[in-house]
């Protein structure tokens, strides 16, 4: 499964973004898809995922009650719509694929397929 995630830029605090991934095969549709991101110097961390039916959802708390994941099965494509934005969510953020677990997990180790990463960068 090759992932392709877009949409990233540069906007100031307060705005919003969506960020998308893109599957290229027909299955995508059957996985777990998760949205992790990375910042300067820290470790990669969770953000959300959503489940393969695309009704169960799981957010870090970092950004719960901000962001939104939600998935087009027409399109092959899973999205995430960031709002409120802060600096701190500056990061390069990656989807990928959980081809094992029905409702998706927040550990990285997990996941099989991991898409090329999409830079977001949030001004104050």
């Amino acid at each position: 499964v090759q992932l392709q995630a877009s949409g990233g830029g540069w906007v100031q605090a307060g705005d919003s973004l969506r960020i998308s991934c893109v599957g290229s095969e027909w299955n995508f549709n059957h996985y777990s898809v998760g949205w992790f991101r990375r910042a300067p110097g820290k470790e990669r961390q969770f953000v959300a995922v959503i489940s393969r039916s695309g009704r169960v959802t799981n957010y870090s708390d970092s950004v719960k009650g901000r962001f939104i994941i939600s998935r087009d099965i027409t399109k092959n494509s899973v999205f995430l719509q960031m709002n409120s934005l802060k600096p701190e969510d500056t990061a390069v953020y990656y989807c990928a694929v959980d081809q094992k677990s029905m409702y998706g997990t927040s550990s990285d180790s997990e996941y099989d397929y991991w898409g090329q990463g999409t830079q977001v960068t949030v001004s104050s």
